[in-house]
């Protein structure tokens, strides 16, 4: 019997029932871990897998083109395989001959899947219950949510297919992951933000003679630069949609302040942005690493402070008047800025330490700073996750949101430049303001939650916690009752209706669930 196999990329395409995409990773923050995920997605492929389709002949035929040195499987609108050979000749190998067998309709698939999304905030709160304390508690959550690395080979793996597709025009162009993809903050679930570099090719950036004979290119002219990127994303944006296996939803967004082709990639699962002039975002991509790679609480606290947003509604994956994400992300780091001593330098500090390679501005904007970590003095903070989680809390109560303006350049409060509810400045495009969609409604409700949140963390601060001593592990505490429903929808009568504050319906919610418990073991 034959069957289908369809490469998706625009190069070929095979017939047989399983699908291969050829893989190039290519892009991350570090040189080392660029050359490393480069070299791995070289000798890479990814394959849709039949269900009849058993783990055993699945490797024992690869095997044949190779030696097989990493394997993974996982699930999106099917069973899908990663596979990672010793060498680069076998993939080719594999290609030219690409037709697994099949088995009996009765065998299944039946190798486990790694997981590709957060789990649900229920089960979440259930594991957080069974910590010993609730530095362990944020350290689990940052576990459970942060990318795997078999995520991450898969954000590359498209990456590849884009760059297949846009190489019909611009062969020596690149697509890299941007943002949470590769700069450390990023869940499981994510988008995937990707940025088409044309810098790369050939004679783009070489210097002409002032004098006797050159040679260049003959290239149509444009009105400007940002005519351009709409014309390439449009052209690339359809070839997408033509003919990107597996890509759906195809959208060109291209009156956008930063125009961009929005797509969903069914094998991964991801949804994706793709845009060809945003350095800017590529610089606080690689900002964003760095704050994450000088201290591991800097990680562990976007996580935790980013999923207790999402579980009470502050955040959302639909655009609108919420607080974003990055907003949080940036909120978290001046926070961090603010202790005593410091736990991370600010970012005019690490211009300073900046050398002639580092120095880079983007369409005049300054996004200069150090690159090497051995150069950046830490001070010797001590203060523990809950420590920090509950300053953090403490820290937004009371901010003057009305008169100041968050920045992490300056690693202090600023007169707000603008009427805006809530301004947060842009690190790099100093004159915007990051947060300028949210509105009173929203930063209300986010000053009410962590005011009750910080209520919850002074109540909890003596409690034992309910995995020691044989109690029971069931009752959420610590982190995980913050991770409850806090009742401050009604924030806009807040300063008229003052009857029943939330953290007492909270301390009743507790109690009543400590009764339950205890009713069940009688």
């Amino acid at each position: 019997m034959t069957t289908n196999y369809c490469l998706l990329s625009s190069r070929n395409c095979l017939k047989e029932t399983d699908k291969v995409i050829h893989s190039v990773e290519y892009f991350a923050p570090s040189c080392q871990m660029k050359r490393k995920r480069m070299e791995q997605a070289e000798r890479s492929v990814l394959v849709s897998c039949n269900s009849r389709t058993t783990e055993k002949k699945f490797l024992k035929y690869l095997s044949r083109h190779g030696d097989i040195k990493k394997h993974f499987f996982y699930e999106s609108y099917g069973i899908y395989a990663v596979v990672e050979f010793a060498n680069r000749e076998s993939i080719t190998s594999l290609l030219e001959r690409a037709a697994i067998p099949h088995n009996s309709p009765n065998q299944q698939f039946g190798q486990q899947c790694q997981p590709q999304t957060t789990p649900p905030i229920n089960e979440l709160i259930q594991r957080l219950s069974k910590e010993e304390s609730i530095d362990q508690q944020i350290i689990s959550l940052t576990e459970a949510y942060q990318l795997t690395e078999e995520n991450s080979r898969l954000r590359f793996l498209v990456c590849s297919l884009l760059k297949d597709i846009a190489a019909a025009y611009f062969p020596e162009c690149t697509i890299r992951p941007f943002g949470s993809s590769v700069n450390g903050f990023g869940k499981l679930g994510c988008d995937l933000d990707m940025f088409l570099d044309l810098d790369g090719i050939s004679g783009r950036n070489l210097k002409m003679p002032k004098s006797g004979l050159s040679l260049e290119y003959q290239m149509k002219r444009a009105n400007s630069e940002r005519a351009v990127t709409q014309s390439i994303l449009s052209v690339i944006g359809e070839c997408v949609e033509q003919f990107g296996a597996g890509c759906v939803g195809v959208q060109k967004i291209l009156n956008a302040r930063c125009p961009l082709v929005r797509f969903a990639h069914q094998p991964s699962g991801f949804q994706c942005d793709l845009t060809a002039n945003n350095r800017v975002a590529m610089k606080s991509t690689e900002l964003l690493y760095l704050y994450g790679e000088l201290d591991q609480r800097v990680r562990c606290l976007v996580f935790t402070v980013r999923c207790w947003a999402r579980a009470h509604g502050i955040t959302s994956s639909i655009p609108g008047a919420w607080i974003t994400n990055f907003s949080l992300t940036v909120m978290v780091l001046f926070f961090l800025q603010k202790r005593s001593p410091p736990i991370i330098p600010t970012l005019d500090q690490l211009r300073d330490l900046a050398g002639p390679a580092d120095k880079s501005v983007i369409e005049g904007n300054d996004c200069t700073f150090v690159s090497d970590f051995s150069k950046i003095p830490l001070h010797s903070n001590t203060e523990t996750l809950e420590e920090l989680l509950h300053g953090f809390f403490e820290f937004y109560s009371t901010f003057a949101f009305s008169r100041m303006s968050i920045n992490i350049r300056k690693g202090k409060e600023q007169n707000k430049p603008e009427v805006a509810p809530l301004h947060i400045q842009n690190p790099f495009e100093t004159s915007l303001n990051v947060s300028k969609n949210v509105n009173a409604t929203q930063l209300d409700r986010f000053v009410a939650l962590c005011q009750e949140s910080a209520w919850l963390f002074q109540q909890i601060e003596t409690n034992t916690p309910r995995g020691l001593g044989g109690n029971d592990t069931s009752t959420p505490w610590g982190l995980a009752s913050i991770l409850l429903p806090l009742n401050v929808a009604g924030v806009k009568s807040r300063k008229k209706k003052r009857h029943e504050p939330a953290s007492e319906r909270i301390k009743s919610l507790l109690e009543s669930l400590k009764n339950k418990n205890h009713q069940k073991k009688s």
